[in-house]
C-alpha cells in the first residue's frame, strides 16, 4: 500500500520537478492563492505556460495556455452573462452586453489577476520576463482565463462559478461604476452592433487653441444621428467622452 501511495504521489508531482514546469512548492503556493487544489497538476502547468516559454522547452504550441484560454473565455462569458441576467431583471439585451463587455475586459481581468498574484507564477522565457511580461495586461488576463478553463476541466462548473463569484462578480457593482476602467467606445460599438444600428462614426466638429494646447470637439454619429458630443485635449479622449454621452442618451449607462 505504501509503495502504491508513493508511486501515485510521484506521478502527480513528477512534472513539477521538471525544468519545463513549476516546482511542487510553486504549485502548492499557487493553489493556496486560488483556494483550490487541482486533482490534475498538469492543468496548472499548462494554464500558466505562456507561448514564449515554448522556446525554452521546445514543446508544441498545443502545450501553451492558449487552448485553455479559449475554453476559459467561453466559460467566463457564460457565468458572467447568467449572473447579469438574473441580477438586472430590468436591463435589456444591449445593456447587459455592455456590462458583460466591461466585466470580462482585459483591464478588469488583468487587475483581478494582479490581486491574486498570478503573474509571479506564469512560465515565460527570459526575454518576455525582462520586458515586463509578468505585469503585462494581455498576458495576465489571458492566464486568468486559462486558469478558469483548467479549473472547469478539473473540478467542473460549480467550482468555476464559485471562483468567478469570489474573484470577480463579488465586486460587480463597484466595477460597473468605476469609469476609469470603462472603454466607452468599445461598449458603444457592442451596443450598436447588438441593435443592428451600424458602426459608430466619429467626426471632429471643432479644434480650438494652439498646437500644444489643442481642445478637440468630437461628435459620434450612429444611423445618421448625432448621439453624443465630447471635448478633450486629445482626439482619443474626446471620442471616449462623446461615446459616454451617447451611451447616456441611449440609457445604457
Amino acid at each position: 500500500m505504501l509503495r502504491k501511495f508513493t508511486a501515485l504521489f510521484s506521478k502527480i508531482f513528477r512534472n513539477g520537478d521538471s525544468k519545463n514546469n513549476l516546482s511542487e512548492k510553486a504549485i502548492l503556493q499557487f493553489e493556496t492563492k486560488l483556494n483550490y487544489h487541482f486533482n490534475d497538476k498538469e492543468l496548472i502547468n499548462q494554464a500558466l505556460k505562456h507561448r514564449s516559454y515554448l522556446s525554452v522547452t521546445n514543446e508544441s504550441r498545443l502545450i501553451s495556455n492558449e487552448r485553455l484560454e479559449l475554453l476559459g473565455d467561453s466559460v467566463l462569458g457564460m457565468v458572467v452573462t447568467e449572473y447579469l441576467f438574473k441580477k438586472y431583471l430590468s436591463k435589456e439585451e444591449g445593456e447587459l452586453t455592455a456590462m458583460k463587455s466591461l466585466l470580462v475586459s482585459r483591464k478588469i481581468l488583468a487587475r483581478v489577476s494582479r490581486e491574486i498574484g498570478i503573474g509571479k507564477f506564469i512560465l515565460l522565457n527570459d526575454a518576455e520576463e525582462k520586458s515586463g511580461g509578468r505585469d503585462r495586461a494581455s498576458i495576465t488576463a489571458d492566464a486568468f482565463e486559462a486558469i478558469i478553463g483548467a479549473m472547469y476541466l478539473d473540478g467542473g462548473l460549480d467550482v468555476v462559478v464559485k471562483f468567478i463569484h469570489q474573484k470577480l462578480l463579488k465586486f460587480c457593482d463597484k466595477i460597473l461604476h468605476e469609469e476609469h476602467y470603462r472603454n466607452f467606445k468599445s461598449i458603444l460599438l457592442e451596443y450598436s452592433q447588438s441593435k443592428n444600428l451600424g458602426l459608430p462614426q466619429y467626426h471632429v466638429r471643432d479644434e480650438e487653441g494652439p498646437d500644444h494646447e489643442k481642445l478637440f470637439t468630437i461628435e459620434v454619429i450612429i444611423n445618421n444621428e448625432v448621439l453624443g458630443i465630447g471635448k478633450g485635449n486629445s482626439k482619443k479622449g474626446a471620442e471616449q467622452i462623446s461615446a459616454k454621452n451617447a451611451l447616456k442618451k441611449l440609457n445604457v449607462i
